[in-house]
């Protein structure tokens, strides 16, 4: 992408409610300042979050790329939410490692929009899928997937840990 660590990826606003006023978000390369607040938003989405050794690994890999997603409504920006995907050149895949949204934005749309940025990059890399794990229980994201064209695609026993499988999913760029 360019541009350092927190090069503009692109700016989205949203319709919170007819209550609350429409909420800017930047979309933008996550940098290392960033960890302690999506570290936070880890902790609190997954049992098992990553750690941040993991996130400084991911931000130095040539192949993945992380976004996170900037509120800037209020006196302050706050990261909302991000992501973390692979490109896979040689077989002209995407696989879309870890999305989360802080628990008190979720229900928002930046979930939506996340998963659609990456999806959107997928396209202009002209990628022919898009992969990811999704906890089985995990009703709300596989919805989303869904909605954004996603279909199930196999099950990874005990991907979670015992008793809490993995749902393969995929997006079909090709069609």
């Amino acid at each position: 992408m360019g541009g350092g660590p927190h090069a503009l990826v692109s700016r989205v606003g949203l319709a919170v409610s007819a209550h609350q006023e429409p909420r800017q978000i930047v979309l933008r390369a996550m940098g290392r300042d960033d960890l302690p607040a999506v570290l936070e938003i880890e902790r609190r989405s997954f049992a098992q979050p990553w750690s941040r050794a993991l996130f400084e690994k991911e931000l130095t890999t040539p192949f993945a790329h992380l976004v996170t997603a900037v509120e800037e409504h209020g006196p302050r920006a706050v990261i909302a939410g991000y992501t973390c995907r692979w490109r896979v050149t040689d077989t002209d895949e995407v696989h879309l490692l870890n999305v989360a949204v802080h628990p008190e934005r979720r229900g928002l749309g930046y979930g939506r929009v996340l998963v659609e940025a990456v999806i959107d990059e997928a396209r202009v890399a002209r990628a022919r899928v898009v992969f990811l794990e999704v906890r089985a229980g995990n009703v709300v994201a596989r919805r989303l997937y869904r909605l954004l064209g996603f279909r199930d695609l196999s099950i990874r026993r005990g991907y979670y840990g015992p008793g809490q499988d993995a749902i393969v999913m995929e997006l079909d760029l090709t069609q």
